[in-house]
C-alpha cells in the first residue's frame, strides 16, 4: 500500500511539472512598433474626446428642443383654456331665450380650442421627436468614427510589427 500510494504522489508531482507551460519570452519590441503604438494611443484619446464633445452637443440640442417644446405646449394649453372661459362666460351672461344659440356656439369654439391646442402639441413633439432622431445619428457617427481610428491605428501597428 505504501508503494501505491508513493507512485500516486510522484506521479502526482510528476504531472504537475510538466503540465506548466513555461511563459512565452515576451518579444522586443522595435522603435517603430513603439512610434506606432504612441501614435495609435494618441489618436484613440483624441477620437474618443471627440466622440464625447458630439454626444454632449447631440444630448444639448435635444433638451434645448424639449425645453422648448414644454413651451409651446403650455402656452397652447393656456390659450385654449383662455378660449373654453370665455365662451363659458358669454354662455353664462347669455339671456334665457338666446342661451342654447349661446353654448351651441361655445362648445363650437370649444372645439375649435381643443383642435387647435392638439395641433400645436402635435407638432411640438414632433419637433423633438426628429431631434432625438438627428442626435442618435450624429451620436453612431461619432462612435463610428473613433473605431475607424482605432482600427487604423491598429493597422498602422501590424505593420510597423512587420517591418
Amino acid at each position: 500500500m505504501n508503494k501505491l500510494l508513493a507512485t500516486l504522489i510522484a506521479t502526482l508531482f510528476a504531472t504537475a511539472a510538466f503540465a506548466q507551460t513555461p511563459a512565452p519570452a515576451p518579444m522586443a519590441q522595435t522603435p517603430a512598433v513603439v512610434k506606432a503604438e504612441g501614435k495609435a494611443d494618441t489618436a484613440n484619446a483624441k477620437a474618443a474626446t471627440k466622440e464625447v464633445k458630439a454626444d454632449a452637443k447631440a444630448d444639448e440640442s435635444v433638451a434645448k428642443s424639449e425645453v422648448k417644446s414644454d413651451k409651446k405646449k403650455t402656452k397652447a394649453h393656456h390659450k385654449s383654456a383662455k378660449t373654453h372661459a370665455k365662451a363659458a362666460k358669454k354662455v353664462a351672461s347669455a339671456d334665457a331665450e338666446d342661451k342654447m344659440g349661446a353654448e351651441a356656439k361655445a362648445d363650437k369654439t370649444d372645439a375649435k380650442a381643443d383642435a387647435k391646442e392638439t395641433k400645436a402639441v402635435v407638432k411640438a413633439d414632433a419637433k423633438v421627436s426628429k431631434k432625438k432622431i438627428d442626435a442618435a445619428a450624429k451620436k453612431d457617427l461619432a462612435a463610428s468614427k473613433t473605431g475607424e481610428v482605432k482600427a487604423e491605428g491598429d493597422a498602422n501597428v501590424k505593420a510597423a510589427a512587420g517591418k
